[in-house]
């Protein structure tokens, strides 16, 4: 059995999904969305305790984030929170450096201290007394995200398959992606939005390897006593240790490890769950009473930390659209609409003419 189209997406998670919409909304080709999984987005767009941050992902990051955030309200996908990076007084020289930073990205935030932080958290332990507040911080419909950039693709004509493994690749007139259940599907361009597996799709197309490399994030869920109020920030650690947050009367902590992983289906270890736990009881007088579930993602990263959008140097007809690490959720409506001009020769419109492509393209890496 053989099919052909004009674009093969490779992944259906948020990347694939969202630039496959935008694609679609743009153009007439004919895209298939091949997912490996039995249903799109189990890895790690599944898994995500997402967040709109502003400053989440460093000031190149922050375009992209600043750039999403109208989509995000517009389309209902956010819920208002607030985030504060918590601090001790030996932690005074990371404020500082956030503010410098920061300070020209157009990000808003400000600096409290400990009377306005202990409104905000109670429970917080007396020596985090001091704090940056971004009062902009939400919550996102991740799954609700996912589902609409489905739902209008799938509207605008993309086939989505799933079950479908890419287990070879290779390119003669088109490009011949062979499954592992036996299927062929030919495509005159081939998007990678493979995620964990963005650099193994590269080179079983005969492509250079990025240096896309995997990090194992871990979430759990506890029950707490007192319970966290429901209007309790997200709570993140100036020194990048941990992070928690309300989620329906219970907490969702990770201890914000990156721990390189190969490409898989990742599990939490104990270790990271019992870390997370110690470092909750460094900074609130919150009792522990039962890990209700716990989980983990992977994150992928290319070596500088930035995105990977754009043609590769070496492969006719190949695009990357991988590498966007932990914050590929709130970046995505601003990330696929980029893309998809970059693919489609399109000019950047109001969503995306403050965004500086080049910092993002693989070029860098040859």
């Amino acid at each position: 059995m053989t099919n052909s189209f004009d674009i093969a997406i490779i992944g259906a998670g948020m990347a694939g999904a969202s630039l496959a919409a935008e694609l679609a909304s743009h153009s007439d080709k004919r895209i298939v969305l091949l997912e490996a999984e039995s249903r799109p987005g189990y890895h790690a767009t599944g898994r995500s305790a997402a967040f709109w941050e502003e400053c989440y992902g460093g000031p190149d990051i922050v375009p992209l984030t600043l750039a999403s955030g109208s989509y995000l309200q517009d389309g209902g996908f956010l819920t208002t929170r607030g985030a504060l990076y918590l601090a001790r007084e030996e932690d005074e020289p990371k404020i500082e450096a956030h503010f410098e930073k920061f300070g020209d990205t157009g990000a808003q935030f400000e600096r409290i201290g400990s009377e306005a932080l202990l409104d905000k958290v109670p429970g917080l332990k007396a020596h985090w007394d001091r704090a940056i507040w971004q009062a902009r911080c939400a919550d996102i419909d991740v799954a609700g995200l996912h589902q609409h950039y489905l739902k209008l693709a799938q509207q605008n004509g993309v086939q989505l398959e799933c079950n479908a493994r890419v287990e070879a690749i290779y390119h003669e007139s088109v490009w011949t992606l062979k499954l592992a259940d036996g299927r062929e599907w030919r495509a005159d361009r081939i998007i990678n939005a493979a995620g964990a597996w963005a650099d193994a799709i590269a080179q079983m197309a005969g492509g250079t390897a990025l240096g896309i490399q995997p990090l194992r994030r871990t979430v759990l869920q506890l029950r707490v006593d007192p319970s966290p109020p429901h209007s309790l920030p997200l709570c993140l650690d100036i020194s990048g240790e941990f992070y928690f947050k309300p989620e329906n009367g219970r907490l969702w902590l990770s201890p914000h490890d990156e721990t390189p992983s190969d490409p898989t289906d990742a599990a939490p270890e104990e270790l990271d769950i019992a870390t997370a736990i110690d470092r909750l009881h460094q900074v609130s007088d919150w009792t522990v009473e039962t890990v209700e579930r716990k989980w983990a993602g992977l994150r992928s990263f290319a070596p500088d930390r930035k995105p990977v959008y754009g043609h590769d140097p070496e492969l006719a007809d190949f695009f990357w659209f991988a590498g966007q690490g932990g914050y590929g959720i709130q970046t995505a409506p601003a990330a696929a609409r980029l893309a998809a001009q970059l693919f489609l020769g399109l000019p950047n419109d109001g969503m995306t003419e403050q965004i500086d492509s080049e910092i993002y393209s693989p070029e860098r890496f040859f």
